[in-house]
């Protein structure tokens, strides 16, 4: 039979509808996953196609799955990093939401004080078990959208859980059915979707969850869950590892509209940032992050990576401001005592930082030679070096220029007198067997002597 797809609006044949497939063992892919060795990467060279959704938007999980692997935020802290979340998605909100707990006092505190708030974006949603009990949590907390988990690999229904496909399915279906009974919308977290029988049950299980949410007449979002971080981010590689398959798949065979698609990844295999790219570029409208990419084992993937590329997607912030990120990474370090790795892109202390003499040269004549973009308009953050047994002459010079604020009609280059004369210093302290870079306040304390007071910093 043929249909006129609404979303290519070309006739197609009609897709095949799949049905449970009640194993009695599990399906463990134990020829991609054999625990002993590296897991492999199958392609079946099929293809799907790019689908990028008019419109795409970052969501946050910091104060839930990022909070698992931290130690936990005061309620002001949330507050505080709730307050940073909206300022960086802009006006039109394109941090949509972020989720919380709602288990202890706390968690319902930081959600009632930053409901005061009043804002629109992000919305706060929740996350929880598919249990009755959970569910009352949420519904008398008056949420309106709530996270649901719902584990679909074998490794997790038959092993964790201990249960049938069908009971599984059974389970998640009475919790999703609470919700559409109470009009609070579901948002089904499809936990180890990359180790899950794709055709043997996810497709099943949120074909029903379409046909439930349909009946209500409340939508039902579908979360894909990179639990593990197996995701593949190629063409042509074979399911479940498939990112593009993975989208399209939910989208194909389950009709899953962009809108009510999210993908939610980890960072074990490096992977996080380019296979949450990969989701937008077929189909799916939301990436799930957390601030600093913080949570289980390697992290989520970094929301601040996010809004990047989505600049880089799309030509444009669309509102966002960016500088925010730099506050994000100071609130951590400055009141939260949380150490960034220094080579963390964007937030690390070294991220535009440069040690070598002679990219050093090459920020003193055109910083755009060794900087990525204007990272002082778009983070807040000029480039800077840092001095050290390499920074050579150019380097001690434009560490003087930034430091001390220098103007281009004041600004020393690589042979003014007081960059000889510190370089000189600097090579006798390494000449004398030092090994670590020297801090601001020696280099400005030097500088104080040499020049008797004549410069002060900015």
């Amino acid at each position: 039979m043929l249909e006129l797809s609404n979303k290519t609006n070309l006739l197609e044949q009609s897709t095949y509808r799949y049905s449970l497939q009640d194993v009695p063992e599990p399906n463990l892919y134990r020829d991609v996953y054999n625990y002993e060795e590296v897991p492999r990467v199958p392609f079946n060279h099929r293809r799907v196609p790019i689908g990028m959704p008019e419109e795409i938007w970052i969501t946050d999980t910091t104060f839930r799955d990022g909070q698992q692997s931290i130690e936990p935020y005061t309620v002001e802290q949330i507050v505080q990093l709730y307050k940073l979340l909206h300022q960086l998605g802009g006006p039109y909100g394109l941090i949509r939401q972020t989720e919380f707990f709602v288990y202890s006092k706390k968690d319902r505190d930081a959600i009632d004080k930053c409901r005061e708030l009043g804002y629109t974006f992000p919305e706060i949603t929740t996350w929880i078990r598919a249990t009755k009990e959970d569910f009352e949590l949420v519904r008398d907390m008056g949420i309106d959208e709530t996270g649901i988990l719902v584990s679909c690999s074998d490794y997790h229904i038959f092993h964790k859980m201990k249960l049938t496909r069908k009971q599984a399915m059974d389970k998640y279906l009475a919790t999703v059915a609470m919700a559409f009974e109470h009009g609070v919308v579901p948002r089904c977290h499809l936990e180890d979707i990359t180790r899950a029988d794709f055709y043997g049950f996810v497709v099943p299980f949120v074909n029903e969850l379409m046909k439930m949410s349909k009946d209500a007449g409340v939508p039902v979002k579908i979360r894909a869950c990179d639990t593990m971080g197996y995701g593949v981010p190629y063409t042509e590689v074979a399911l479940p590892r498939s990112v593009p398959g993975i989208i399209y798949g939910l989208q194909h065979y389950s009709e899953v509209p962009s809108e009510m698609l999210e993908w939610h990844g980890h960072n074990d295999f490096y992977k996080a940032v380019s296979n949450a790219s990969t989701a937008w570029l077929y189909g799916a409208c939301a990436v799930n992050c957390s601030l600093l990419g913080i949570g289980e084992r390697t992290g989520n993937i970094p929301l601040e990576a996010m809004v990047i590329e989505y600049a880089s997607l799309r030509g444009s912030l669309d509102g966002m401001d960016s500088t925010v990120i730099t506050e994000i990474a100071d609130y951590y370090r400055k009141e939260l005592g949380y150490e960034i790795p220094p080579m963390t892109p964007y937030v690390g202390r070294n991220f535009n930082v440069t040690r070598a003499g002679i990219h050093a040269d090459g920020l003193l004549k055109d910083e755009e030679i060794y900087n990525i973009f204007n990272t002082k308009k778009i983070l807040n953050r000029g480039p800077s070096v840092m001095i050290g047994k390499s920074s050579g002459a150019a380097g001690i010079a434009f560490w003087i220029n930034e430091n001390y604020g220098l103007s281009a009609n004041e600004a020393v280059d690589k042979k003014d007198p007081l960059v000889t004369s510190l370089k000189e210093w600097v090579d006798s302290e390494y000449a004398g067997g030092r090994v670590t870079t020297l801090s601001t306040h020696e280099i400005e304390e030097k500088i104080e002597e040499l020049t008797g007071g004549r410069l002060r910093r900015l």
